[in-house]
């Protein structure tokens, strides 16, 4: 890796990557998009596991001899895998080492680029879905975890905050709006790629196989050839760069610094970790609820779901696989929210700033939450759904809002390492949220309290996380000044960074923009599959809509 920009660096390098006069920096969201929709297929896991859980007995489950250990799991070609072994254990993995990627990397993202990490990524998650064919191919468990668990979750670090510095230093004008557009894309990813596997299982599958093989084949073929295309469209904005016509003195708010601090300084802060605790304790309210989504509608309402008048353990099997139909497609709204709620409230942060953003989180929440076990007693159906929508909503609107935050407290330079290692919060709240919510879950079912009231204990659950982040979010103040770097310290950084030199006619927003056709294009490229993601999850959601 060369210490500073030369005539001959690599494409990959760094220097390589800032922006010539006239490039429009609309072409930049399209690219963080094909990354994320992409990554987001790590949402989408699902569809695998009952497909993964036949892959022997193809029509039914090949049980195991007795009762053997996860070991014997690991390496067995006799029996099929269990569901939780798949279930559990994967999104484990995924969680774990995306939020241990993106700190561990983040520093080395922001000397490199975003063009280097993004190819770095698409190698990691594509390479991840092809070892794992190959483990299901040879029914090695252990194949599996390393390539989509392991493997896979280190590419789904970097892919995840490889845009953010990059955004916010195009969009200073729209910092919330712009990481908002890259993490939609995260939310999208299992809106697109779950139905696009379930008919490529179906297309597949023969009187000898599921079909899974071949389906994570082709997805990790057409995955790694959209994030290479994204990550080879990333460009760096010139330093200094600012939109034509924008004052930043004019649209500046309290806790918006004008310096820039270094990641090893951030990380010490207190500001650092009362974002972190803002963001972990979102995250497990609203994590922890998407683990339960399913079974929660199922079993509150039972049968009133299909106009039947009994609980949900007096239904038989008929009554029971209507309603499983009703409660995914309730996931799928709730998934479809989760999407909206990215761009919506990122964008609106940046009108009411990202600590007012996460004040409305909290407070909307709490009312909401402590509201759901009224919706479900008085049968309310609709406000039940709605209440659960907007909770959803804000659940992914503080993933899209907080890199923002972080930008407008610790400055841009580093903003994207700071983001890495802030996502160790989500690791936490991935474990924490449905270990939390299912614990109490089980221990109101052992006290014989019914299914259909299970739930009125976690809701209030729910509502004390968001109060306590409520209380880290009123505690957040501007940083001091003494823990910004210095020009001097600022210089070295850049040297480091190996990035060419801005020149004077590179540090404009004036320049004659991009060919409209290239932003069109590269905005149909990810738009189209948007769309098709949302119809398809509407067309699920319509029963439930209209039942």
């Amino acid at each position: 890796m060369p210490s500073s920009a030369a005539p001959s660096a690599g494409f990959l390098d760094r220097s390589r990557t800032i922006a010539r006069p006239g490039f429009n920096r609309w072409l930049v969201p399209p690219c963080a998009l094909a990354i994320h929709l992409c990554i987001g297929m790590a949402y989408g896991f699902s569809v695998f596991w009952l497909p993964l859980s036949k892959a022997i007995g193809i029509t039914k489950s090949l049980a195991c001899p007795g009762d053997p250990s996860i070991f014997y799991y690991l390496t067995t070609t006799t029996c099929d895998w269990k569901v939780p072994q798949l279930q559990a254990w994967m999104f484990g993995l995924f969680f774990v080492f995306l939020g241990s990627a993106a700190a561990v990397w983040g520093g080395w993202l922001e000397r490199v680029g975003p063009r280097r990490a993004g190819v770095v990524a698409a190698f990691c998650w594509a390479g991840g879905f092809l070892i794992s064919a190959l483990g299901i191919h040879l029914h090695q468990l252990w194949m599996l975890w390393l390539g989509s668990g392991v493997i896979g979750g280190i590419g789904l670090g970097l892919g995840y905050i490889s845009p953010v510095s990059t955004l916010i230093k195009w969009f200073p004008d729209r910092r919330g709006m712009a990481t908002g557009l890259a993490i939609m894309g995260f939310g999208g990813g299992a809106m697109i790629g779950a139905p696009l596997a379930d008919k490529l299982m179906k297309h597949f599958a023969t009187v000898a196989s599921t079909g899974v093989v071949e389906t994570f084949i082709v997805l990790g073929v057409v995955y790694f050839l959209f994030m290479i295309c994204g990550a080879l469209g990333y460009r760096l904005a010139p330093d200094n760069w600012k939109p034509a016509g924008w004052n930043p003195e004019t649209t500046r708010k309290v806790l918006v610094t004008r310096g820039q601090m270094h990641l090893n300084v951030a990380s010490r802060t207190p500001q650092f970790w009362l974002v972190w605790l803002v963001l972990m304790l979102n995250v497990s309210a609203g994590i922890g609820i998407l683990s339960l989504a399913s079974p929660l509608l199922q079993e509150v309402f039972g049968g009133h779901l299909i106009g039947v008048d009994a609980s949900f353990d007096q239904l038989d099997t008929a009554q029971l696989a209507k309603i499983a139909t009703l409660a995914a497609a309730f996931t799928g709204l709730l998934s479809l929210f989760n999407i909206l709620g990215r761009i919506f409230w990122a964008s609106l942060s940046d009108r009411i700033g990202r600590k007012g953003t996460y004040m409305v989180f909290f407070v909307l929440g709490i009312i909401l939450y402590s509201s759901i076990p009224w919706t479900a007693a008085t049968g309310n159906f609709t406000l039940f759904v709605l209440f659960f929508g907007v909770i959803l909503s804000m659940y992914g609107g503080g993933f899209s809002t907080v890199p923002a935050y972080l930008s407008d407290l610790f400055g841009t330079k580093m903003v994207g390492a700071i983001h890495g290692r802030l996502l160790t919060a989500w690791s936490v709240a991935g474990v924490l949220g449905p270990f939390l919510l299912g614990y109490f879950r089980e221990a109101q079912l052992k006290a014989g309290v019914p299914k259909a009231h299970v739930y009125n204990e976690i809701m209030y659950v729910c509502a004390g996380l968001l109060a306590l982040g409520f209380v880290c979010n009123v505690l957040i103040r501007p940083v001091a000044q003494k823990h910004f770097m210095s020009p001097d310290e600022l210089a070295r950084l850049d040297a480091a960074s190996a990035a060419a030199p801005a020149h004077a006619d590179l540090a404009t927003g004036s320049s004659a923009p991009s060919p409209s056709w290239l932003v069109a294009g590269a905005w149909l490229a990810v738009g189209i599959p948007m769309v098709w993601g949302v119809w398809m999850t509407l067309q699920k959601a319509a029963p439930l809509l209209f039942r």
